[in-house]
């Protein structure tokens, strides 16, 4: 597997290693004895979302419990964005984005304490992720994706949002004790 580093420390892209022929392909999506030296901690939880073309969900995150997310796409293409909102953190209010696809395979780590949200490329896009704890409800918050102060390229100008997601502050409304300390 090999690791590429993005600008915000901790948040890395994973590229498999692909065995392929005539038959098709072989690849190792995941294994914890090679995460550990990465600060990836194991997993508790997976899930599964499938999203349209022009779909954007995010930027989720969770405070206090908050998840560390290996994020895959199975099917389709989607931009999958991490932010540092760690209070305290050099890189506080930054971000890096990545194009996850069935074609490419990459995986992105996106450690506990980032904002995580991404846009569907493809007609259909199937994301799965792996996390470090539970969905937690009362821990469970959301930021503008459309924060000025964040400006996000997004590669889309009308994404289709939730009601949530279209409500969400911006991440200087979010009052300190609920965003994480670095």
């Amino acid at each position: 597997m090999r690791v590429i580093q993005t600008g915000l420390s901790g948040c890395v892209v994973l590229e498999p290693r692909v065995l392929a022929d005539e038959r098709g392909y072989f690849y190792e999506a995941f294994r914890l004895t090679g995460l550990e030296g990465l600060g990836i901690s194991p997993f508790v939880q997976g899930n599964v979302s499938r999203s349209a073309q022009g779909v954007l969900r995010g930027l989720h995150y969770q405070w206090p419990n908050p998840q560390g997310k290996l994020v895959s796409v199975v099917e389709g293409e989607v931009w999958d964005v991490a932010v540092d909102i760690r209070q305290g953190s050099p890189h506080f209010g930054r971000w890096t984005a990545v194009v996850l696809s069935a074609e490419n395979r990459r995986r992105f780590w996106v450690p506990e304490g980032f904002a995580h949200g991404f846009v569907a490329l493809s007609e259909q896009a199937e994301l799965h992720y792996l996390c470090t704890a539970p969905y937690d409800r009362e821990a469970d918050a959301a930021i503008a994706w459309d924060d000025p102060d964040l400006a996000v390229d997004w590669p889309v100008a009308e994404p289709v949002l939730s009601p949530r997601d279209a409500a969400a502050p911006r991440l200087g409304q979010v009052q300190e004790s609920r965003l994480p300390r670095f």
